[in-house]
Formats: C-alpha cells, sequence, structure tokens
C-alpha cells in the first residue's frame, strides 16, 4: 500500500482560510492524505521560559508576580490554536479523505514550519503570501520566501485565491534540463487534474544561447541547443499527455524570472511548476535557478518542486 501524501500547511492565523482551500481544490492533490494546519507564535521564549514549543491545550505557569510577555503569549498561542482547528475542520469538510490535525508553536515563523517539515518528512509545504498593507505584522511574505529556499521538500506558495475551482486547470512548467525540473514535470504527471487541464511547458534561453554549450549529457541531436530544447520538451509532452493532460511547448528568451512570470500572466495560469535548482553556473545557457523570484513574483500560485 503506497504512503500517504505528507502535507504542512503553514497557516498564520490571522487572514481567511477559505482562499487557500479553494486553491488546494485547484492543485491536484490527492484524495487521501495526511496533514498538518500549523500555526505559529512569532516570539522569542528564553529557556527559563514556560511557553510550550507547540501544544494544543498546555498553559504557561507563571510566577506570583507573573510575566506580561508570557501571558501575551500563551493568549495569542490560544487564539492561532483555535484559528488552526477551524482551519482543519474546513478542510476536512472539502477533503474528506484526508486526515487533518493541527498544531501550534512558538518560534521564529520560517524556521518552526521548516523544522517541522523536516521532522515529519513532509513531502509538500503549503504556505501563503500576503501582499497585503501593514497594518498589523504579517506573518508571511518573508517568511515564504525563506521557507521556499531553506525547506528541503516541495512548497507551494499560494498568491490569490482563485475566482473559480471547477473549470480545468491551466499550468505553467518551465525546464531548463536539470534533474529538478524533470521533477517538477514528474510531480505534475503524477497529480489528479481535474479533465481537459493543460499544461504550458517554458523554457527560457539568454542572448546567448547561440555561443553556449550544450548541458553535460544532454541528447545532442544535430548539435544544436535549440535541437536539443525541443527533444527535451517533446520528452516532457509525452509524459504529460500519457497522464491525461494537454501539453504544448514554448521557448522565450530573457531574463528567466521575468520570462515566466510573463507566460503565467499572458496565458491565464493556475500555477507555475518549477524545479527548487536549475542547471549550474557554467552550464546556464538555459533557465537557471530562479525559483524564489517567480515565487515572489507569479500572479498565480507557484510550486517550487524538490
Amino acid at each position: 500500500m503506497a504512503e500517504k501524501m505528507k502535507i504542512l500547511i503553514a497557516y498564520d492565523g490571522i487572514h481567511p482560510f477559505s482562499g487557500l482551500i479553494k486553491d488546494l481544490q485547484r492543485a491536484g492533490l490527492p484524495k487521501a492524505a495526511d496533514v498538518i494546519v500549523m500555526t505559529v507564535v512569532d516570539a522569542y521564549v528564553p529557556p527559563s521560559g514556560k511557553v510550550p514549543k507547540s501544544g494544543r491545550s498546555a498553559r504557561i505557569k507563571t510566577g506570583p508576580q507573573g510575566s506580561s510577555a508570557q501571558v501575551r503569549i500563551q493568549a495569542q498561542l490560544e487564539t492561532y490554536a483555535q484559528s488552526a482547528q477551524r482551519a482543519a475542520g474546513q478542510l476536512k469538510a472539502v477533503f474528506p479523505g484526508w486526515k487533518v490535525r493541527m498544531e501550534t508553536a512558538v518560534d521564529s515563523p520560517a524556521w518552526a514550519v521548516i523544522k517541522k517539515s523536516e521532522s515529519w518528512k513532509a513531502k509538500l509545504v503549503v504556505v501563503e503570501a500576503h501582499h497585503r498593507p501593514r497594518l498589523a505584522k504579517i506573518f508571511f511574505g518573508s517568511v515564504a520566501q525563506k521557507i521556499v529556499t531553506e525547506a528541503r521538500c516541495s512548497v507551494r506558495v499560494v498568491h490569490d485565491e482563485p475566482e473559480e475551482v471547477k473549470t480545468p486547470v491551466r499550468l505553467v512548467i518551465a525546464v531548463d534540463g536539470s534533474e529538478d525540473c524533470a521533477r517538477a514535470v514528474e510531480a505534475a504527471a503524477a497529480r489528479a487534474w481535474k479533465k481537459g487541464s493543460s499544461v504550458r511547458l517554458l523554457t527560457v534561453t539568454d542572448v546567448g544561447l547561440a555561443e553556449a554549450d550544450i548541458p553535460t549529457g544532454a541528447p545532442r541531436a544535430d548539435g544544436r541547443a535549440e535541437a536539443w530544447i525541443r527533444q527535451m520538451q517533446e520528452s516532457f509532452e509525452k509524459k504529460l499527455r500519457a497522464a491525461g493532460l494537454s501539453a504544448s511547448s514554448v521557448v522565450r528568451k530573457g531574463e528567466p524570472s521575468h520570462e515566466i512570470v510573463t507566460e503565467a500572466r499572458k496565458w491565464g495560469a493556475d500555477s507555475v511548476f518549477i524545479g527548487a535548482r536549475g542547471l549550474q553556473p557554467v552550464e546556464r545557457f538555459l533557465m537557471g535557478s530562479v525559483s524564489a523570484s517567480v515565487a515572489a513574483g507569479a500572479p498565480c500560485s507557484v510550486e517550487v518542486i524538490r
């Protein structure tokens, strides 16, 4: 029996959870999964402090004089726990086959999520990136970027609430010949997408393409980089079509992250899939590693695949 996918959802405990749920309905995720909804109180607790690192009903014990900081952290912890519990219930209602539980922690938010993803061996971390005025301290933003760059598993960054959840999904997958880009294609092919969903494979080359070397070990066709790109794209198209997806390919010249974000916007993509690392610098005639920039600037959700 195949092991269930482990999904760690980092929730700020403040913003509505409905948008994230709608996005997950368009992520092609399995009907059965183990899921944790995690909230983190951003606070420093000295070694002698009594605030638990995580908890559901744990309480802080204070001395006769008490500690206003500890009391404040405890109150925030309990508020976040209630928010996470509600979010877990909402998620379970939409995904009845998922085993969902919640956890809270007191820590640096990004590192708390990263540590949990590693200890729990999560397959995917989901995090929202809120782009709103700083009326209050926003949990995510720079936190999302830290998770994208430091996590050892795949990370899905959710930007905006989708308007529709029942229509076919449009994906852009950035491919550059690296191992992680191949994993991005494999991840997309393994998902359960809505009927009629389509993929646009995008390879971005720079202006020095004609003078560049073909990556070590790459198929050389007639010795031209363009021919190798087409062969790579056709191979990926075949894999995606076998998974029931419509697939097409394009090649763009320019700065990689800009071209990927532009293509996603022009094509009306619901998600971008991109490998965490591109080709090595000595082989950078193609896309290179631009995942963090795309995750920050895309108009849609972005999955950084590892």
